[in-house]
């Protein structure tokens, strides 16, 4: 195993983080998995939401033997009513919710053209509404315990300005905001919202759809650094900002990127 793939959990184990209730959504794959992977490395009771059940069991089933096994809740995130439904489950299993990690995205191409109303409410609903009504499920109990965690995936993509994803942009810029005026909002209470910001990182649907050889050239030669970023590393960082070792970060944007934006 390469430094590259090591799972987060084997680079650092933060004790903070043992027993700690974690809800991640888009967990069943991509970086969503590297996430229950490493919070489960960690100790941590997790459960992961997502709307492809079949990975999302193969990844219950190989974490199984885990100290504390995750579990998972099916739950299409863009159905309010089953969203909140699905939260107050989570809720009833575990007691409350200590850490909520907002991951779940669709980087569906489009052309600016082509975007119908309709269009437009699907993909703001899948990539930042749900944020929204995820953490307003959880910031009650939070507020109550003067102390939570959450964060808020972003993208590198609207900083860069790429192109065929004007929406998906449109709704990662608006996490960003939506991050500064809820750590506002709620560092008072012991809330800590901070937005993790991926480059293009090494997921199976990336390389998949996207990322050919010659698009990976492209990447690698606009980073800082010549290697690619993986799903670990970026659950690498989102355990420290969850741990107290990240206790005073608030309201900030980091970037896992290689050094692709500002270099």
């Amino acid at each position: 195993m390469t430094a590259a793939t090591t799972p987060a959990f084997e680079h650092a184990l933060y004790r903070s983080l043992a027993g700690k209730r974690v809800v991640i959504t888009g967990g069943g794959s991509g970086i969503g998995a590297a996430l229950v992977e490493a919070f489960v490395g960690q100790g941590a009771q997790v459960c992961f939401l997502d709307i492809a059940a079949e990975p999302s069991q193969a990844l219950v089933a190989s974490l199984k033997d885990a100290p504390i096994a995750p579990r998972f809740f099916p739950c299409n995130l863009m159905n309010l009513e089953a969203l909140r439904a699905t939260f107050t489950e989570i809720e009833t299993v575990m007691g409350g919710v200590d850490i909520l990690i907002n991951n779940a995205a669709n980087d569906d191409r489009h052309k600016t053209a082509d975007v119908t109303p309709a269009y437009w409410d699907e993909r703001l609903a899948v990539n930042l509404r749900h944020q929204f009504f995820c953490a307003q499920a959880v910031l009650p109990g939070m507020r109550e315990r003067k102390q939570g965690v959450i964060l808020n995936f972003g993208s590198i993509s609207w900083h860069l300005g790429l192109p065929d994803l004007t929406l998906y942009m449109t709704a990662k810029a608006g996490i960003e905001g939506m991050t500064h005026g809820m750590a506002r909002d709620f560092g008072r209470d012991g809330v800590r919202v901070n937005a993790i910001i991926p480059g293009a990182i090494r997921t199976p649907r990336q390389t998949l759809l996207w990322h050919t050889p010659e698009e990976e050239a492209k990447i690698l030669a606009a980073q800082c650094l010549p290697t690619r970023v993986d799903p670990h590393d970026v659950a690498a960082l989102a355990l420290f900002l969850s741990s107290d070792s990240g206790a005073k970060c608030t309201g900030r944007e980091y970037y896992v990127d290689a050094g692709w934006l500002g270099a």
